[in-house]
């Protein structure tokens, strides 16, 4: 179960999704007992009737940073970079950022880099994985500009051109009704099909929604080099746990009532605060938990998740949580039913 081996499948192209729904709560929903290994076919507006009234759920509310941006060399040669680093004071300049850079030859330190509207920068510092730190410059922020004209951090697998006519959507959809706490340079995908009118629904049947924050970092993108996954190493995320939330999550555990995780993001922000004793640590930290199977769940009852790629420390955690065999079989029988997969496809619920 340590094998990277045992954490790969095969996908058809087609099912992964482009898109998102017209309707965010329309998507399938794929209910899943790890008691019984039962797989039911729902949607995910029927959610209000899988849950239990009392169930406590836990949402990210980090907002994604539109941290795309083109530009070329002096060479001319054309370059794409994801910008990292957000909340940075702006008084400094220049405005040093690590940055994930895209290009068909990697430029050499000292190297100009030239942006829209004035600005440019300079190439700082070369990292490993495609990191690379600019000193940018101009008149415009990083941070004003990558709100003007940047474009959302999509994943490779949801194909987008500089320009595309898709881009507008994208700022829309690839960013959760939760989203108030600008960082991340991914969403929490699993809160993509909530609606308003989902959660006054919820709330009529007696469902509660706590947020905390995890900013989703570069990590997420960070392909798995290790034979045992256990020796994957994730790069640490900022999180932030209100005393509120954390209260919730205690009152409802020792009441003896589900608290269900929206996303892997929250499972690894709750996991990794929970005390010797079971209570909640509230307060901002960074964590790299990395989740494999054998490890003990201590906060959260149940789950919902989109479906992932494979050989990802997202799937790691899923099948520590489920178990790896019905994890497969579930992805086998989402796979035979032409569910929509990834960041705009469907979801799981895991009970």
């Amino acid at each position: 179960m340590f094998d990277i081996e045992d954490y790969d499948y095969s996908l058809p192209d087609e099912l992964i999704a482009q898109v998102p729904l017209p309707d965010r709560d329309k998507s399938r929903l794929m209910v899943v007992d790890r008691s019984t290994g039962s797989m039911r076919d729902r949607h995910f507006l029927d959610l209000p009737e899988l849950l239990t009234p009392g169930d406590l759920l836990v949402v990210n509310d980090t907002r994604v940073v539109p941290a795309r941006l083109f530009g070329r060399k002096e060479s001319g040669g054309r370059i794409e970079i994801l910008v990292l680093e957000h909340g940075k004071e702006e008084a400094a300049k220049p405005e040093t950022r690590w940055c994930l850079l895209r290009s068909s030859k990697r430029p050499k330190k000292g190297s100009h880099l030239i942006f829209e509207k004035d600005l440019s920068g300079v190439v700082e510092n070369l990292g490993e994985d495609g990191l690379i730190q600019i000193a940018f410059l101009g008149p415009p922020s990083v941070d004003t500009l990558l709100e003007d004209r940047g474009m959302m951090p999509l994943p490779p697998y949801i194909r987008r051109k500089e320009k595309d006519r898709l881009s507008e959507l994208d700022r829309e959809r690839y960013q959760t009704v939760f989203a108030e706490r600008r960082g991340a340079v991914a969403a929490p995908t699993a809160s993509l099909h909530f609606t308003r009118d989902l959660l006054a629904r919820m709330e009529q049947a007696g469902l509660s929604v706590v947020p905390l924050t995890l900013h989703v970092g570069h990590g997420t993108f960070r392909p798995v080099r290790t034979r045992d996954i256990r020796e994957h190493r994730l790069g640490y995320e900022e999180y932030d746990l209100s005393p509120e939330t954390a209260h919730a999550i205690e009152r409802s555990k020792s009441e003896g009532r589900r608290v269900v995780a929206v996303g892997t993001t929250v499972v690894r922000a709750l996991e990794s605060v929970v005390g010797s004793k079971g209570e909640m640590k509230s307060g901002r930290g960074k964590t790299d938990l990395l989740i494999t199977p054998g490890f003990s769940f201590r906060v959260v009852d149940a789950l919902i998740t989109n479906f992932h790629l494979p050989r990802s420390s997202l799937l790691f955690l899923v099948s520590a949580f489920a178990g790896l065999d019905l994890v497969k079989k579930a992805y086998q029988e989402a796979i035979a039913k032409a569910y929509r997969f990834y960041s705009y496809g469907d979801a799981m619920l895991i009970l």
